[in-house]
């Protein structure tokens, strides 16, 4: 079977982009995890920023749907509305 340079190219950059986006995936769920552990609201109101911020980033850039990225918001507001009461 032939190799084509451009299949070679083709498979480097593969490579370098799936380690981007996983590295991406991990950072958003990361950031949604820290919201969810925390049980203060003070000290939530922060990882919240960060993690609405990371994930309309990743709408942004292509790599999430615009309805995945409501419901997991939507996830991380009702669990910061449930430290206010």
């Amino acid at each position: 079977m032939d190799r084509h340079p451009q299949q070679i190219k083709r498979e480097r950059q593969d490579k370098k982009r799936n380690a981007i986006n996983s590295a991406k995936h991990s950072d958003m769920r990361t950031a949604i995890k820290n919201v969810l552990e925390t049980t203060d609201f003070s000290k939530a109101e922060n990882p919240y920023k960060k993690a609405v911020s990371v994930i309309d980033k990743m709408v942004s850039k292509g790599h999430l749907k615009k309805n995945t990225a409501a419901r997991r918001k939507s996830q991380i507001t009702r669990h910061l509305n449930s430290l206010v009461k």
